[in-house]
């Protein structure tokens, strides 16, 4: 389940965002008041679903009076035509709710699809698949959830609940152990700290420090096997960048235990669904 309070307000956002200040002038114009309609939630293509708490509450939030019956949970997969709910109320309403509903169930669907296909992927491996912080502004809550749905697991949430040390850091300071060092004594105790390396040389200064992972940063699958060879388990090791469907088991097979993807919440495609009236 996701916390309400993790996508209220992007709802409310979203529905303010398609409606104005006027609502759906199409449907008040053509549709009676005391119109009453049915349709189900359809899927269009093959993939995992999330995102139905979500899209309900677009409705919720519409018109209470709506009934919005999931016909399955979040996790499933689907095939084209696979029916995912049934809604039925004042079809102003449905209409008013529809592309903001679809819009965000599409987009975490496709996700968490995204996700379970790599999770698929590496499977036997021991890698586990990870987002990170490249989310689209404002929704990461639900791209994340969307994550967790398809079987991944998510990096940090944001710049507040662990350290990660990146190139830029290390410009500005100039040294890996001083960073890690630095950060050690400001943050509290239990907070993890990651460091991310481009090659092997910034890797042994890592593990001069008590870093607790390294970030293994556009390395190929050789020099991530390399890495993880001299890591040696006295660290979490995560490989990330240029992750793809057809590289990601070279790099699982590597002994890595994270690997990062970006493009997971970025720009996964979204999951065709559909809404049709019956």
């Amino acid at each position: 389940m996701i916390p309400r309070s993790d996508y209220v307000e992007i709802v409310g956002r979203a529905l303010s965002e398609d409606l104005g200040a006027v609502g759906d002038i199409t449907s008040d114009a053509c549709i009676p008041q005391t119109a009453e309609s049915s349709g189900v939630f359809v899927a269009r293509a093959a993939g995992v679903i999330a995102g139905l708490e979500v899209a309900a509450y677009v409705f919720e939030a519409l018109d209470p009076s709506v009934a919005v019956v999931p016909m399955l949970a979040d996790g499933d997969q689907v095939a084209p035509g696979d029916r995912v709910a049934r809604i039925s109320g004042h079809s102003r309403s449905i209409l008013s709710g529809e592309r903001t509903a679809l819009n965000l169930l599409g987009r975490m669907s496709g996700v968490a699809t995204a996700t379970a296909q790599l999770v698929e992927e590496v499977s036997g491996t021991g890698a586990r698949i990870s987002d990170t912080r490249k989310t689209m502004p404002g929704l990461r809550a639900i791209d994340k959830y969307a994550v967790r749905v398809g079987g991944g697991m998510n990096h940090r949430f944001g710049l507040f609940d662990a350290v990660l040390i990146k190139d830029n850091h290390l410009a500005a300071v100039g040294d890996i152990v001083k960073a890690v060092a630095a950060a050690r004594a400001a943050v509290s105790p239990g907070v993890m700290i990651e460091v991310e390396v481009e090659n092997l040389d910034q890797l042994a200064r890592v593990l001069d420090t008590d870093a607790d992972r390294v970030l293994l940063d556009n390395m190929g699958p050789e020099l991530v096997r390399e890495a993880v060879d001299m890591v040696g388990g006295r660290l979490t090791t995560e490989a990330s960048g240029g992750v793809t469907i057809e590289n990601v088991r070279l790099l699982a097979d590597t002994g890595v235990d994270i690997i990062s993807v970006g493009w997971l919440t970025h720009s996964a495609p979204q999951l065709d669904i559909a809404l049709d009236f019956t």
